[in-house]
């Protein structure tokens, strides 16, 4: 497990296992979602496992799958939704964290300028200056 904080309330990380469970509780989280399709992973990461073992911890656990062909603005509402609805901090998993934080980009846009939103990417190690364009698009729709 990778925590990478990319805004007080929201960290992302590279693929996690059931047995992280404790340890995110401990770390103060409240939700997990999971943005990693199953077919990407063996049957002991997939959604199933890890949400049954988070949920056992006592964790909030949300599925919402991102690839790029659904890396829209309806998903990109829907992450911002669970984020909001939390009760604590979030945090989001995938490969490597970057459909993760890049769903959060899209779903922060009108938010937070395009400039605070590449900053907070890049404070986790993220370079999300490729979707500034999207971003300052997507704001500028409200």
């Amino acid at each position: 497990m990778d925590p990478r904080q990319i805004t007080d309330r929201y960290a992302v990380s590279p693929q996690i296992d059931p047995e992280d469970a404790a340890a995110l509780r401990d770390a103060g989280f409240t939700t997990v979602i999971c943005n990693r399709p199953d077919a990407e992973v063996p049957p002991a990461l997939q959604a199933d496992a890890i949400g049954a073992a988070m949920r056992a911890a006592g964790l909030r656990f949300e599925v919402l799958p991102i690839t790029h062909q659904t890396l829209t603005a309806e998903n990109a509402a829907r992450q911002a939704e669970i984020i909001a609805e939390s009760e604590g901090p979030v945090l989001a998993y995938c490969a490597s964290g970057t459909r993760s934080t890049f769903i959060w980009a899209l779903g922060a846009a009108g938010d937070m300028s395009a400039d605070d939103i590449v900053a907070a990417g890049a404070k986790g190690g993220y370079d999300l200056s490729p979707l500034r364009p999207t971003i300052e698009a997507m704001s500028a729709r409200g």
